[in-house]
């Protein structure tokens, strides 16, 4: 394909004139899921991409979206990137302040806005923004404040002129792969967030990538649910409208497992906790059920991964393992599949490492998980399993394209047509940030095998170190011990100390569960999780799941919390990565607790 041809704009564009009637987009209205076809998708993105003309926009200048998934995000989207300006995603459940900081830092004039949450704080803060000169609002169940920034979607688009044309068809004819088409800002698990300059060749570098290593067909179905103001969804929905694939938005996260089997999707972009639920809760499901139907499970699956392997192996399964394997799936496997709708062709999954043991489950099942390692300033993706030789413990083979070495501290380096520009307004940063021949410096340390295929060690930023002078790598013991249906979640604890602790995070509705079963009484969570029963249980569990771990790095003491890591109280950033340092601050007394009370025991063993 041509240069200009892979001009994410002119690719969408092509797709419109060449599809028409066709489904490009699908979404929920009260509760039904109604399509737009490609034409009324096209016409949408021009009708608004005339509006933002009349608003006075200049090419390159900011326009901002904070709101939760909807087919209206990616039309502004697009419509920002008709008139060749620059979209910068918010996170849809940032703070007040944190949009002040990225609306201000990216000097953006307009704002689409989502649902009611997303107005409020955009409203709290507008006076804070002097060059903010529109609130859009997108949804129509929103409450509109009467302010002169704020006006809704649809008066917003009447503003748009036909006059307007001739200037947009001119934009159009001026696409270049230089331009910047986003500013994505990294949370960051400390510091300033920053925003990442990515431009239309980044985009172009890893349509071609993803062409030479998927195949995605026209039709297929993909389900949006992760934040579209995350990079590796807004790629994804990029890569799937590229395909002519249909991009189905799902607004609200915690109707997924609904939307899974009306959607039925081929395709789905997930992270590792996605598949830890599942996992956990079928095998929940099935510790509950009688004898003869546990065996049959582990049969089945047991089947899945002998075939799985012949399959990764690319060698051929024996007659007889061609026979159980089609019992297996036809008693279990295909039941198992249908949780996540049954018509799943490959699931890319990125934004943490899967452990390999649920990796290696989904794979007999029949579903093909394929792990990606990649990060904003990447474009997303920069490694993934291959179908054949992927190992699952690795973060796959390096894609067609990228440029992957080890440097020094075994630091994964990357160069390619995927990498940014750097970060904006801040050159320091940039450099900083690259090696003297190019090449991105990702922060994680890793390793190659033989066949190719990448290993992230951890990350070097958040290796921690005992008392003991012994490297902890806090991620390791996280996904090991997280994996489990009755942990929400974990921060490990062990930079300076004399052994390895963690805080822990029940999941409340599978404890709470166990809790009636036992006849345990109490009046709230904090009176849960200090009950003696629960304790023995969480115990029992995290010496159980951490046993493969060397005995350094193994959990020592634990405090249950009864409330969860969250965004709003600082505690984890919008992608979900936990604020290592907010976190030990705000449970300085828990954490001093765990040691105190290992001191006193030790003390008092030696008297």
């Amino acid at each position: 394909m041509a240069e200009r041809d892979l001009h994410i704009v002119n690719r969408i564009r092509n797709q419109i004139a060449r599809l028409g009637d066709r489904v490009a987009l699908r979404h929920q209205v009260n509760g039904q899921w109604q399509d737009i076809s490609w034409a009324e998708f096209g016409e949408q993105i021009q009708q608004l991409a005339l509006a933002m003309l009349a608003q006075g926009l200049n090419v390159q200048d900011k326009i901002g979206i904070f709101s939760n998934n909807m087919p209206r995000w990616t039309v502004a989207d697009f419509a920002a990137l008709y008139n060749r300006c620059v979209t910068v995603p918010i996170y849809p459940t940032s703070t007040p302040q944190q949009a002040a900081y990225i609306i201000n830092n990216a000097d953006i004039r307009i704002l689409f806005v989502g649902e009611q949450a997303q107005h409020d704080a955009a409203l709290e803060i507008a006076a804070e923004c002097p060059q903010l000169e529109r609130i859009v609002v997108m949804s129509q169940q929103v409450e509109l404040a009467e302010h002169p920034l704020v006006c809704s979607y649809d008066d917003f688009v009447q503003q748009g002129s036909g006059d307007a044309q001739a200037e947009l068809e001119q934009r159009l004819s001026q696409t270049a792969m230089d331009d910047l088409f986003t500013l994505i800002y990294t949370s960051g698990t400390t510091g300033t967030p920053k925003g990442v300059m990515l431009d239309y060749g980044n985009v172009a570098g890893q349509i071609e990538g993803h062409d030479e290593k998927l195949a995605l067909d026209e039709g297929d179905v993909s389900l949006c649910f992760l934040p579209l103001s995350h990079v590796f969804e807004r790629a994804w929905t990029f890569y799937a409208l590229h395909r002519g694939g249909v991009n189905c938005y799902l607004s609200d996260t915690n109707k997924l497992r609904e939307a899974l089997v009306e959607v039925k999707p081929n395709v789905m972009a997930a992270v590792p906790r996605v598949y830890e639920k599942i996992y956990s809760a079928v095998h929940e499901k099935v510790s509950r059920a009688p004898f003869h139907r546990k065996v049959m499970f582990t049969w089945a699956v047991n089947m899945g991964a002998r075939m799985a392997l012949c399959h990764q192996e690319q060698r051929k399964p024996s007659l007889l393992l061609k026979k159980s394997y089609k019992l297996a799936d036809k008693l279990v496997l295909s039941k198992l599949r249908k949780i996540l709708g049954g018509q799943i062709k490959f699931m890319p999954c990125g934004g943490a490492k899967l452990d390999a043991g649920i990796g290696r489950f989904f794979h007999a099942i029949g579903i093909n998980v394929k792990l990606g390692y990649g990060m904003t300033e990447t474009t997303a993706t920069i490694s993934c399993w291959d179908d054949e030789c992927f190992n699952p413990d690795s973060i796959g083979l390096p894609m067609p394209g990228a440029e992957v070495k080890i440097g020094e501290n075994n630091e994964i380096l990357v160069r390619g047509p995927m990498v940014m520009r750097g970060y904006y307004k801040m050159p320091e940063e940039s450099a900083k940030n690259f090696t003297e021949d190019g090449f991105l410096k990702t922060g994680d340390a890793g390793h190659f095998d033989d066949k190719g295929n990448l290993f992230i060690t951890d990350r070097i930023k958040e290796l921690m170190k005992t008392s003991g002078g012994k490297y902890i790598a806090p991620q390791v013991i996280e996904g090991a011990i997280g994996k489990d249906h009755f942990i929400e979640q974990i921060a490990v604890i062990a930079d300076t100390r004399k052994f390895v602790s963690a805080l822990i995070v029940p999941c409340f509705e599978a404890l709470e569960e166990h809790a009636r079963e036992l006849n345990i009484k109490y009046h709230d969570r904090l009176e849960l999780v200090k009950h003696s029963q629960i304790r023995e249980l969480i115990e029992a569990r995290v010496i159980e799941l951490q046993k493969d771990l060397a005995r350094f790095e193994q959990v020592k003491k634990f405090t249950l919390l009864p409330k969860a890591f969250s965004m709003d109280s600082g505690e984890l950033t919008p992608t979900q990565k936990l604020r290592r340092k907010v976190i030990q601050d705000r449970y300085h007394r828990e954490i001093e607790m765990m040691y105190e009370e290992s001191h006193k025991k030790a003390s008092a063993s030696q008297h």
